[in-house]
């Protein structure tokens, strides 16, 4: 009986940079996009290195859907992740439960599946810190901003005040977003739809 030949593994950075482009598509990164990414994250193994844990593990991880995916991929390959990657699955005892114990925050078990997969995805880099409670803040701010038009008073001061504390509260939350975002999400951001237009549309009282 003939004997399989074992494959060798394909380099780990390389199969986490095919799936960061299978999810976020192949879009150039600029100059600009650099300095911005270096400045809002880190590189993976410098934080891996900073906690004494082993890059290609964490690789690992992110590949078998334990951890999130990099937020980017800098022009020069660099994996680009938030400072506090490891604060949720240390914060829930450990990366093997940490699914179990961020969906238990949804009451509805496909929108707690939903949000872990987004999670997953390292998209959520529309927050300064990913955790269930500013996702649940941020969802109910976009959607009380979208819909502040519609209130019976719009237009007046009192609504205008009001319209600018939940914008406030969301430019606190979100960082700036750069021009790779946008071609990776197709469009505006947040920050583009929900605190820039509506700061110039309706002015503070």
């Amino acid at each position: 009986m003939r004997r399989e030949v074992p494959v060798p593994e394909t380099d780990l950075k390389q199969q986490l940079a095919e799936r960061f482009h299978q999810v976020n598509g192949v879009h150039p990164m600029t100059d600009a996009d650099d300095v911005y990414v270096s400045a809002q994250f880190v590189v993976l193994e410098e934080l891996c290195a900073g906690h004494g844990r082993d890059v290609d593990e964490v690789r690992r991880l992110m590949l078998g859907g334990r951890l999130p995916l990099p937020g980017y991929l800098r022009s020069d390959g660099a994996e680009m992740v938030p400072a506090d990657l490891f604060a949720l699955a240390d914060g829930a005892g450990g990366a093997e439960v940490l699914e179990a114990w961020f969906t238990a925050h949804w009451a509805d078990p496909a929108i707690g599946k939903a949000e872990w997969n987004a999670y997953l995805s390292g998209q959520y880099v529309c927050l300064h810190s990913v955790t269930p409670a500013t996702i649940q803040r941020k969802e109910h701010l976009t959607a009380a901003i979208g819909a502040a038009a519609n209130e019976p008073d719009a237009g007046s001061a009192p609504w205008r005040t009001r319209l600018h504390a939940l914008v406030d509260e969301l430019d606190a939350l979100e960082p700036d977003f750069t021009a790779y975002d946008r071609l990776r999400f197709g469009g505006p951001t947040s920050r583009d739809t929900c605190v820039d237009a509506m700061r110039a549309r309706f002015p503070r009282p």
